[in-house]
């Protein structure tokens, strides 16, 4: 990848910024046992963002690997999953928030700590949104990525302790301008006690233009329907 930019997101860190339509974003894990939660909104228009039901059952799906795509709530792909070392990344567990972090790995105070007291995954996302003009009330279901979670025969849903090993990789490309927001906190399910947390490297580049013939938008012919949306949505901008 011919990359622009690249940021390290460190354990317990957040991000956010506005990315435009054709870029690759390459996510990798640093250790092992990373997870980074993961917002998308369309940055043309905030009221617009990621829809997590339409993407599952659109796709026949409970995880998100590579050809699948993050649909918004307009049915348009906000961005698509173009590679994958992992084949499995968890769009059902959510996010850490206050109550649950301090009862999992012990109360920690910034006054006292300051920067190496456990974030969570609520409180970085509000500080985010805010800062782009948004709130919590805009807090939507998240992608957690490097991690997996299934359920067992009784129905239980098991996080996967083995499944996220350094290096791994997941490439996503954007199909629209985005508003993308990332906290680097762990899975709710997480069982470790120990914050597992851990350095992830977002790298930035342009993308190839997309075609009739691209994985992506043949993995599905609801992903087909999807990117006519958004090719629509783009020929009447002008853009």
């Amino acid at each position: 990848m011919n990359r622009l930019w690249s940021k390290t997101i460190e354990a317990g860190g957040k991000w956010s910024g506005t990315i435009g339509r054709g870029k690759l974003l390459r996510f990798t894990a640093l250790e092992d046992g990373a997870n980074v939660s993961m917002l998308l909104y369309s940055a043309r228009d905030l009221t617009e963002r990621y829809n997590m039901p339409d993407t599952l059952k659109a796709q026949h799906t409970s995880h998100l690997t590579r050809g699948n795509v993050l649909m918004s709530d307009n049915g348009r792909v906000l961005a698509s999953i173009v590679e994958d070392s992992l084949g499995w990344h968890d769009p059902l567990g959510g996010y850490t928030d206050r109550a649950t972090t301090d009862a999992k790995y012990g109360r920690t105070r910034y006054q006292e700590l300051r920067n190496d007291w456990l974030r969570c995954g609520r409180e970085n996302f509000a500080v985010e949104l805010v800062r782009n003009g948004l709130g919590v009330r805009d807090l939507v279901p998240v992608v957690n990525l490097f991690s997996k979670v299934f359920c067992d025969e009784e129905g239980a849903m098991i996080f996967d302790l083995e499944h996220a090993k350094a290096g791994a990789t997941v490439t996503l490309r954007t199909e629209m301008d985005v508003l993308l927001v990332l906290s680097n906190t762990p899975h709710p399910l997480d069982p470790r006690t120990v914050y597992p947390s851990v350095p992830v490297k977002l790298e930035v580049g342009p993308a190839e233009p997309v075609g009739e013939s691209d994985y992506c938008v043949n993995f599905r012919p609801e992903n087909k329907r999807a990117f006519e949306n958004t090719w629509e949505y783009h020929a009447l901008l002008g853009v």
